[in-house]
């Protein structure tokens, strides 16, 4: 029989005396970190809209051809500071994500020691990379849904990138672990690399968002983590809960659904709390956050050096 899948952070042992009290198999601080810091945004973002409410916070900005021409079902209140309501929120998913992988990553740096830990918990600066990401996109998604103008959609599409460069910086880092551990003292830092290819390409995607097809880089970026996954499954040396992979492409699955019933205006009303855009924002949240749990369930087998 197959082993049980593990939590995100079964690296924890409740064993030692010095052990982190854990809820869910996560660090109690970790979740309060998550959590109370979206309690804090959330209350920031309403204090905020409230203040510029009424007033023409968009009215000097470039319009989005979604403006008057919108793609997504929900109503589209023009003089408002938030433009649609359901699919603006919806983007603090995607920032509880990001805050999680902070607060982990945090957790990794000040509690090391493992020997079989994987290249995730191993190099924690990942860990901050995937969440500022996973940030990000709140951020970007969400001020296009706010907003509806031009630079809006620019940062919505460019920030779609950023998490899954990073995870294929992780599947990279994963096989080239070894470089970094060599004896000799030239060994390349495979990690810092890594991340400032992310950054670097990040930045090149936002800035010639307009001269590509923004459809064709998100399929490509996605069947290149697919085909990472295959590879982790053919020759990986280690274990990995391939069972979190399977979680993460369902979830995607159906928040394509949503997002497609949505367009076709099959999902629900204009003024539905529920809108099926919103949901692709929140299932596409738990696709990141399932894929993030796949490259963190990775032990290095005893014998690994």
């Amino acid at each position: 029989m197959p082993p049980a899948p593990q939590s995100p952070a079964s690296e924890f042992s409740p064993a030692s005396p010095h052990a982190p009290q854990l809820y869910l198999g996560l660090p109690l601080r970790v979740h309060g970190f998550a959590w109370g810091g979206l309690v804090v945004l959330t209350l920031l973002l309403l204090a905020l809209t409230s203040t510029f409410e009424g007033k023409s916070v968009w009215s000097g900005w470039v319009e989005s051809r979604g403006l008057r021409q919108p793609s997504y079902a929900e109503r589209i209140y023009f003089d408002h500071v938030v433009r649609t309501r359901a699919n603006t929120w919806s983007n603090l998913a995607f920032v509880v994500v990001g805050l999680y992988a902070l607060a982990l990553g945090y957790h990794d740096r000040r509690h090391r020691g493992d020997p079989r830990a994987g290249y995730v918990i191993a190099t924690p600066a990942m860990s901050l990379l995937f969440g500022a990401a996973c940030c990000l996109l709140g951020f970007g998604s969400g001020f296009y849904h706010a907003s509806l103008t031009r630079w809006g959609q620019q940062l919505d599409v460019a920030s779609m990138y950023p998490p899954l460069l990073v995870g294929i910086a992780i599947s990279l880092g994963r096989w080239l672990r070894r470089c970094e551990r060599g004896p000799t003292p030239r060994t390349l830092p495979v990690g810092p690399i890594l991340g400032g290819l992310v950054v670097i390409t990040s930045y090149l995607l936002y800035h010639f968002k307009w001269s590509m097809a923004s459809g064709t880089v998100l399929a490509t970026l996605i069947v290149t983590t697919a085909c990472a996954g295959l590879v982790d499954a053919l020759f990986a040396r280690r274990t990995l809960h391939f069972c979190w992979l399977l979680y993460s492409t369902l979830a995607l699955v159906a928040a394509v659904i949503c997002r497609q019933l949505d367009v076709a205006r099959k999902f629900s009303g204009p003024d539905a709390w529920l809108q099926g855009h919103a949901l692709w924002h929140v299932l596409t949240a738990l696709s990141l956050a399932c894929a993030y749990a796949y490259h963190r369930s990775e032990k290095l087998p005893p014998e690994s050096d």
